[in-house]
């Protein structure tokens, strides 16, 4: 099973206001006494393709107030991947992908922004539409339209117009693009407001801005200078047909710059960048905050220590070549706590989740598989990182459990393996005559030894009981 981590603002005010990046798909729970939320959920940009693409048009961009949530509630968060860039100058560059909060009953089933437009191609291919529009090409083509999701206020622009020696513009969240006749530059995206969602995007003179769009890409010999990309993530377009297009930057939801002209060959459009999901809500002094996917957060306005739980991501039972052999259960992930860590306001913090260990499928009397860590990391003082070590891995027929945060229990005939000092506890052991594999070890006690009945093969030890931590039941049970 995976891992959990849990973060408690300690000190230094009554109510902070929380932010949560989610830079990659995952799950989100609604903590303590919080009943609303903001929002920002921008798409994946449009990729691009070549000779004279137009630039990607932008991911949709939706900034929501006071949306409903029910505290304890699961919400999963989708972020959207960039449109993938093209050599293919027959269709249009790949739209991106949507990024969305859903959630399975009331208070609302899905909040969307809609996917960024492809990029336009030459051979009279039309542009793609959606959140911005892709720019049109050299040729006949049209532009992309905007605002494929029709909400109010728009989400974003209308690709740039073609031009006779330059594709036009992605658009942008805040503008169209340009038209290739003018500049075929990327529309500019969305303006941040850091004040409610941190210092996230394209940082430009110090405005931080999110889904800009591609710029478009020219005939070198006639037109040295390519559309440049929106502020906001959006790829610059090239200027030949041997030099690919600027991609879109990552989790701005930018779109891919066009693809160039000239002789030879070898280049592609610019993929888009991905998108990203960002949300912003307040809670009381003493409420944790729970992660169960990987996300960074920013330390509080107020905020000076922290106290902190981190569950690695658990280990997988042994597997065995026969039906009747006896193996043991996995270890339970490593199990950290820590209080009145000292932080500083404005800091943003990794927190990454471990995953689970997969299932032994080799058909052999192997190891079960270790999860993976899970840490909370900060790139400078006041701490590096905290990490809890992997889970172990079950032992194998007549093989010792892997050790870890809590090492697996034994199978077959061996001896246990101790876990990790501090962070869990020893797997149990086999039966007599080694007939039932033991219990994996848990982060508060050992796993259970096997019995010797009922006959033939006994059975498996119990895993080790969990720890609780601020409201976080029971982590770090063995298997």
């Amino acid at each position: 099973m995976s891992g959990i981590m849990a973060m408690l603002f300690a000190s230094g005010g009554s109510q902070y206001t929380v932010v949560e990046n989610f830079t990659a798909s995952g799950t989100w729970i609604a903590p303590t006494d919080v009943s609303a939320i903001d929002c920002l959920i921008v798409a994946g940009g449009g990729g691009a393709t070549m000779v004279f693409g137009g630039g990607g048009g932008a991911g949709g961009y939706r900034d929501l107030t006071s949306q409903a949530v029910t505290a304890g509630t699961t919400y999963t968060i989708t972020v959207g991947a960039g449109g993938t860039g093209t050599s293919n100058n027959a269709i249009a560059g790949p739209n991106g992908t949507a990024s969305s909060i859903a959630l399975a009953a009331s208070p609302f089933t899905t909040v969307a922004a809609s996917t960024g437009g492809g990029g336009g191609a030459a051979q009279s291919v039309n542009a793609g539409s959606g959140g911005s529009g892709g720019g049109g090409s050299n040729s006949t083509g049209t532009f992309g339209t905007g605002n494929a999701g029709s909400y109010t206020p728009s989400e974003g622009n209308n690709g740039g117009a073609i031009g006779t020696s330059r594709a036009g513009g992605g658009g942008g969240a805040s503008t169209a693009g340009a038209a290739g006749n003018t500049s075929g530059n990327g529309g500019t995206g969305a303006t941040v407001n850091t004040s409610k969602y941190g210092n996230v995007g394209q940082n430009v003179g110090g405005t931080y801005y999110l889904a800009g769009g591609g710029g478009g890409g020219s005939e070198g010999a006639v037109q040295p200078v390519a559309g440049s990309g929106g502020s906001g993530g959006g790829g610059a377009g090239s200027t030949a047909r041997t030099v690919s297009g600027t991609s879109g930057t990552a989790n701005t939801g930018g779109g891919g710059g066009g693809g160039g002209f000239s002789a030879g060959s070898g280049g592609v459009g610019g993929s888009g960048g991905s998108g990203i999901v960002v949300l912003s809500y307040k809670i009381n002094a003493g409420t944790s905050v729970t992660f169960k996917s990987t996300a960074t957060v920013t330390i509080p306005t107020g905020c000076t220590s922290i106290d902190y739980l981190v569950v690695a991501g658990g280990g997988s039972g042994g597997g065995n070549a026969g039906a009747s052999n006896p193996c043991g259960g996995g270890g339970a992930g490593g199990f950290l706590t820590g209080s009145n860590i000292s932080v500083t306001a404005g800091t943003t913090y990794t927190v990454s989740i471990g995953a689970g260990g997969a299932a032994n499928t080799a058909g052999t009397n192997a190891t079960g598989n270790s999860g993976s860590a899970s840490s909370i990391a900060l790139t400078a003082s006041p701490f590096t990182s905290i990490a809890s070590a992997t889970g172990g891995g079950g032992g194998g027929y007549q093989a010792v459990g892997g050790s870890g945060g809590s090492a697996g229990g034994t199978g077959g005939v061996g001896g246990t393996t101790p876990g990790t000092a501090g962070q869990g506890n020893a797997g149990g052991g086999t039966s007599p005559g080694g007939a039932s594999g033991g219990g994996g070890g848990g982060a508060g006690g050992a796993g259970g030894t096997a019995l010797a009945t009922p006959s033939p093969h006994g059975t498996g030890g119990a895993g080790g009981v969990g720890t609780s931590y601020g409201g976080t039941f029971n982590s770090g049970g063995g298997g």
